[in-house]
């Protein structure tokens, strides 16, 4: 036997257990530990096919050697525990074939059903269950599975010819088809197949699970698993486990059916069980969302008993696994079996109270409560809401299953929400129901609507993993993708049109409604406390407004990491200032004569005047905080439009006024003259500044005016000067110099002014020179967008409008570096940098204030990298004080 063949590849459910996701995935390793916990009495028997054995399929081709031998082997296991033999035509063994990821994945890969059916054991299932019309149900939905998931039929067929079905028998649900119709539909499947593949449907059952197997692992590379990956950030070379489970059956007579059910409520975290019952069905009818549920009250009042039997174990999985559990379960003639469990994908209100409770209730402490909370959700949690007193006419109704309110224009398909909202457009996204294939909208999306479904649905569950706003199964919603149209009674709305949605109460209108600000709930200012009695890592904001300092403030910064001063530069009422302010500047140094001084520090002044109250503002609102402001880094382009200076002189020439025409030639002459090649590796930052000392001085004077301002107002101001884009250490040197001497003149009246100053290390240069550059800096703060920048050799907007998507869809970049840190790369640039900045000054403060300092993955690096505090926008705040904590708990 080759070293291939004696390799393991398969597990049945008793020979794993809960810590073996990597090899079983997470269906298999839960199955596993499930069938320990529960008895074989209460979970089918199975076996799991491990993803190394996906991998090496994927890597070669072929089914590795020795795969198909240990299948038969765990296959005359399951047949002798089950005392059924697969495909046995009088009572026959069949099997569910389910995809199973390390990492949750819902909905993204495939599933088959009732495999191993045949044309003659149809008819043996039918004589041993008594159930004529079950029996050719489960056959129908083996052929519809197997042909769209192994053979790729496309679906749109089978859909026609059951919608044909139900209307030749006047029936509104499949579930209602006679045992007549179905034997038709099963007729015209069969002939489907044979006409798209070339082959009759495989008619021998151990064929059907060799395919079905193969066709598991394939759908680990099909699109909605790689758009899904990418957007979780989850790496392509795990591969998918496939599980293989003996079929119970939810659809077979009056005391059956399947649900989906969770240990708490997955929106709220209450601790009450919550979920989704469906008479007479499978379990892919219920996570569909192609019929509208009962709840677990509707269980209850069905079969009172099996109801309690339900709750019991809910109650167990989850203080076994200490986690909120979403199963799938089964009844089979007054008989329950639990199929799945897994941690629930629950909204993010959810996770925390759930944190807060199980602390409370002595299931977790504070640390394992907390790291097992996921921080990049916890944006959920700051989603508007409707204000409370908006008075707005109900469309429609659903339910809420995924908190936060929303508006957006309508549209009503996935490539829709990708292309408007890469136009900057918020959309609703609206859909009868929702499949995998649907993810790509559900991140572009604000707000998802379906008219089918409930808190378990597709829909639901997909909504809630990536925090946005849901309601499903508003029924009174018509809609028609097709047509582009959604009608409610005698209203109809089309794409573009506008939509508010509530996924707390599940309102839907298309009145203007006010959005208000969420708040923090007790639960979530409970994290928090938790958060920063761990966490080392100092948390700012970055704010360029006072309002924006304030806001930060309230959510937990502990200082402005950032203050962008060109930001205070635009407006209607600001930029023709600054335009005017770059032209004299460029005039007097062509000719720094005392007229053009003049000019010049005229524009200065009234600039100052403005940039003091900014500053002041900002440094009230954040009063006895660090605030470290960044001195004017743009490149001139952005101020100076030759099209803008163009119409002004085309004004002034329509006016007549000579002396009007004059001046608007010599600006706009100045403005193209000033234009660049590459402005952004031209004149700006520290460069700007050296051009143009005034410019600096004038803002340094502000800033030491505002902080004196704030003193003497009883407030204590803590400032710190940034000098942006550093690449020599003798720019720092030289401007250090100059702020010192302004700070020292604004303060000569014996004011008590202590300013630090630093710099924003943002090119690969600074980063290898950081030594020299420490020795005239207090602190360095990285400025991640731009280092990212000029370490790629890229441009942001360029990139993430042209290749990156590409170069995430063939696996070049696992995640946007823009919006997770490139490790490798950018992140060894910033550890040299602090090693031999500290090594220079052993002091020195290190800070990072690109927006990586809100991305959970990248404080994790940060706090490993030895970093003094992150700053990212005020609304991510919250979050980055979590995912410090975690990344403190993670460090030990």
């Amino acid at each position: 036997m080759s070293d291939e063949e004696s390799r393991r590849w398969v597990y049945g459910f008793g020979e794993g257990d809960g810590s073996m996701r990597s090899l079983l995935g997470n269906k298999g390793a839960n199955l596993a530990e499930m069938s320990r916990l529960l008895g074989a009495e209460r979970v089918p028997g199975g076996f799991t096919v491990s993803t190394e054995a996906c991998v090496e399929y994927m890597r070669t081709g072929s089914p590795p050697a020795g795969l198909d031998r240990q299948i038969d082997e765990q296959l005359a296991e399951l047949e002798r525990a089950s005392g059924k033999r697969f495909g046995d035509p009088r009572d026959p063994l069949l099997l569910s074939v389910r995809s199973g990821a390390p990492v949750s994945m819902p909905g993204m890969l495939d599933t088959i059903l009732n495999l191993g059916l045949t044309e003659a054991s149809t008819a043996g299932l039918a004589q041993v269950s008594g159930e004529d019309g079950f029996a050719w149900d489960s056959r129908r939905r083996l052929l519809q599975m197997f042909s769209e998931v192994v053979r790729g039929v496309p679906a749109a067929g089978f859909e026609q010819a059951l919608s044909a079905e139900r209307q030749r028998e006047g029936v509104q649900l499949d579930s209602e088809l006679s045992s007549g119709g179905l034997r038709r539909l099963c007729e015209e499947f069969e002939t489907a197949f044979e006409a798209h593949t070339g082959e009759a449907f495989p008619g021998e059952p151990r064929e059907q699970l060799r395919q079905a197997v193969l066709a598991v692992f394939d759908s680990w590379r099909n699109e909605r698993a790689a758009t899904y990956r990418r957007l979780n950030g989850i790496p392509d070379e795990l591969g998918t486990a496939v599980t293989v489970q003996r079929m119970v059956y939810g659809n077979l007579g009056s005391q059956s059916g399947s649900g989906v059910a969770f240990s708490r409520d997955p929106i709220s975290g209450e601790r009450r069980p919550d979920g989704d019952y469906l008479d007479g069905a499978q379990g892919e009818d219920v996570v569909a969302g192609v019929r509208n549920t009962e709840d677990l009250e509707g269980l209850r009042d069905r079969m009172p008993g099996i109801h309690a039997e339900l709750l019991e174990a809910l109650s167990t999985l989850e203080a076994h696994f200490s986690d909120i559990q979403d199963i799938e379960y089964t009844i089979e003639q007054g008989r329950l079996f639990i199929l799945q469990t897994r941690g629930a994908k629950r909204h993010a209100r959810a996770a925390v109270r759930f944190a807060v409770d199980a602390v409370a209730e002595g299931l977790l402490d504070r640390r394992t409560a907390l790291a097992a909370i996921d921080p990049g959700g916890l944006d959920a949690l700051l989603h508007p809401t409707i204000a409370p007193d908006a008075e707005f006419e109900v469309l429609a109704r659903g339910v809420g299953a995924s908190p936060g309110a929303a508006r957006g224009e309508i549209v009503f398909t996935a490539e829709q929400a990708i292309r408007r909202a890469a136009e900057g457009v918020d959309v609703i996204l609206l859909r009868p129901f929702t499949s995998a294939d649907d993810v790509g909208g559900f991140s572009a999306a604000t707000g998802i609507v379906t008219s089918q479904g409930g808190k378990a649905s597709h829909a639901a569950i997909v909504a809630r993993g990536m925090g946005r706003p849901c309601v499903c199964g508003a029924t009174a919603m018509e809609i028609d993708p097709d047509r582009g149209t959604v009608r409610v009674g005698e209203v109809e709305l089309g794409a573009g049109d506008a939509l508010v949605i509530d996924g707390s109460s599940g309102a839907v209108t298309a009145d203007e409604v006010e959005l208000v600000p969420a708040t923090i709930d007790p639960n979530f200012e409970t994290v928090l406390e938790w958060s920063d009695s761990i966490r080392r890592l100092g948390v700012r904001a970055n704010a360029d407004t006072g309002p924006d300092a304030q806001r930060a403030r309230e959510l937990g910064a502990e200082g402005i990491g950032l203050c962008r001063t060109e930001h205070m530069f635009f407006g209607a009422e600001r930029e023709p200032l600054v335009r005017e302010m770059f032209i004299a500047g460029e005039l007097w140094r062509r000719d720094p004569g005392p007229g053009a001084a003049r000019r010049f520090e005229a524009t200065l002044d009234r600039l100052e005047e403005l940039q003091r109250k900014d500053f002041g503002e900002i440094l009230r609102a954040m009063a006895g905080r660090p605030v470290a402001i960044r001195l004017l880094d743009p490149p001139m382009h952005e101020f100076l439009d030759p099209g803008v200076l163009q119409r002004e002189l085309q004004e002034a020439r329509t006016n007549g006024d000579a002396g009007q025409v004059e001046i608007a030639v010599e600006r706009l002459e100045v403005a193209q003259a000033l234009q660049e090649t590459n402005p952004m590796l031209g004149a700006r930052g520290v460069r700007l500044g050296l051009l143009l000392p005034q410019l600096y001085a004038m803002q340094v004077r502000a800033i030491a005016r505002a902080a004196i301002d704030t003193a003497a107002a009883g407030a204590t101001p803590q400032v710190e000067i940034m000098v942006p884009l550093i690449a020599l250490a003798g720019e720092l040197e030289l401007l250090r110099e100059r702020i010192e001497r302004v700070i020292e003149t604004e303060t000569s009246a014996g004011e008590a002014l202590e300013v630090e100053i630093g710099t924003m290390i943002e090119l690969p240069r600074a980063c290898l020179r950081a030594g020299e550059i420490a020795a005239h800096a207090d602190f360095f703060s990285f400025g991640t967008n731009d280092l990212t920048q000029s370490a790629m050799g890229l441009s942001r907007d360029d990139a993430e409008r042209e290749f990156l998507p590409l170069y995430l869809e063939r696996g070049l970049l696992r995640r946007s570096p823009f919006e997770t840190l490139d490790l490798d790369g950018v992140g060894e640039l910033i550890e040299l940098a602090a090693e031999r900045g500290r090594a220079s000054k052993p002091g020195l403060r290190l800070g990072i204030c690109g927006e990586h300092g809100g991305d959970p993955t990248s404080i994790g690096f940060f706090e490993r990298a030895g970093l003094d505090y992150v700053s990212c926008s005020p609304f991510r705040v919250p979050v980055a004080r979590v995912a410090a904590a975690q990344a403190a708990i993670a460090a030990g």
